[in-house]
């Protein structure tokens, strides 16, 4: 067996959460203090809860907005489009903030700045939809790379359920933002400012309970160790492909789904709650498919069902009749809970060590979220031309056929080809 193929039967990965700075050979042998672990198992989930709903909420309302802003179809794309695209681009700055100042004290400045994204987003018309939206992006890139390392580092005895009380996390407050950001609205006098800028609140809660964290890990960090050639190595780049692909997928429905189901006939409250639903079940699956993915000698069937069960989600969305919408929708967020869940398996089981991991991690993200950013805004591109959706399962059908391709060669039992050393 060369030293490129793993084991045979590969086993179950221990957790999927990478750590940032995995490199960082004294951040690494530092043993977790923990005085009041429920403090910080607390703070986790209300900075989790808050990664994703200034994504999703955007969607229910992206016609209001719209409207009110007098924002083409294109230019609708780009909004829709710049805070994925700035998940990838400072998605690498993360642990080079956090090597300097220390991940806990990053996450709570992030967090603040993820604040004031939120409110400059719906304050200050159509310049400050678009820096809101790219502040926002960019907080959530730094903070979604921080905290997985964080919640391993720990809780490395509980790594298998934290992963879980993560994902879940993740899950509920993309459901909750993409179903209550309408109603909010409505209460507060039919304000689409309003309805999203409540999502500050919770950014701040979450700001207070993480506070008593700064400080418990502090100072400059040295790297101790560099992993070379994950750049010319074609595993890596399939891994880092089928990332891209299925997330481009992924935020077009965080991006668009309601949009279509609103231009279909459904009320913005509706098209909310559908998404809201899909979202919610992908926690099924995100847990589900990994540890079957790792029952088998690889992981290329189990890539090939969520993802044909996302595009059989997503035709029907688009195509189906709307009686069985909400089936459509189940099988949607099943089949996206299992790709984004077998993206994260696949970067630990194709690493042979956890350097190599935490930075088969940053490629993934760095230029898999830069891709996917590329989705949302072909979208709106296609909308706006063809003045409808029906054209958009193409592009439905291009990245979902790009993605099984790419996970067929990263879902063999194989380690990427490269070289960890100490520095």
């Amino acid at each position: 067996m060369s030293n490129h193929q793993a084991s045979a039967h590969t086993p179950p990965p221990p957790e999927l959460l990478i750590d940032a700075e995995a490199d960082d050979e004294e951040v690494q042998q530092a043993p977790p203090v923990l005085r009041r672990p429920w403090l910080l198992l607390l703070g986790l989930i209300l900075v989790a809860l808050n990664l994703r709903p200034a994504l999703s909420s955007m969607a229910p309302l992206l016609s209001d907005v719209s409207q009110h802003l007098g924002l083409s179809a294109a230019k609708a794309g780009l909004l829709t489009t710049l805070p994925v695209l700035c998940l990838g681009l400072f998605a690498p700055l993360a642990p080079v903030l956090a090597r300097r100042f220390g991940a806990e004290r990053v996450v709570l400045g992030i967090l603040l700045t993820l604040a004031l994204g939120i409110v400059v987003r719906s304050s200050f018309g159509e310049v400050g939809v678009f820096a809101g939206s790219i502040l926002a992006g960019a907080s959530i890139g730094v903070i979604g790379v921080l905290l997985p390392g964080i919640v391993k580092r720990d809780f490395a005895r509980h790594a298998g359920t934290m992963t879980g009380v993560y994902t879940m996390a993740l899950c509920l407050g993309a459901a909750m933002a993409a179903g209550a950001t309408v109603p909010l609205s409505h209460a507060f006098g039919d304000s689409w400012a309003m309805g999203l800028g409540f999502w500050v609140l919770p950014a701040l809660v979450a700001g207070v309970f993480w506070l008593p964290q700064v400080g418990q890990k502090h100072g400059a960090h040295h790297v101790a160790f560099r992993v070379r050639g994950l750049l010319r190595d074609r595993l890596a780049w399939q891994v880092t492909l089928y990332m891209g692909l299925q997330s481009s997928l992924a935020y077009i429905v965080f991006g668009w789904l309601p949009s279509i189901l609103i231009g279909r006939g459904l009320s913005p409250t509706q098209a909310g709650l559908v998404l809201s639903g899909s979202v919610i079940v992908q926690l099924i699956s995100s847990l589900a498919a990994p540890w079957l993915a790792t029952r088998g000698k690889d992981q290329r069937l189990a890539i090939v069902i969520v993802m044909l069960m996302t595009l059989g989600g997503l035709f029907g969305c688009l195509y189906a009749p709307l009686d069985g919408l909400w089936g459509w929708a189940i099988l949607l967020g099943l089949g996206q809970g299992g790709t984004f869940s077998l993206a994260l398996t696949l970067i630990v089981l194709r690493s042979r060590d956890p350097h190599v991991a935490a930075n088969l991690s940053s490629m993934a993200q760095g230029i898999g979220y830069t891709l996917a950013s590329m989705g949302p805004f072909a979208v709106g591109l296609v909308h706006d031309w063809t003045g409808g959706w029906n054209a958009v399962g193409w592009i439905f059908a291009v990245l979902g056929s790009g993605a099984i391709i790419a996970g067929l060669g990263a879902g063999r039992a194989l380690y990427v080809q490269v070289q960890s050393e100490r520095i």
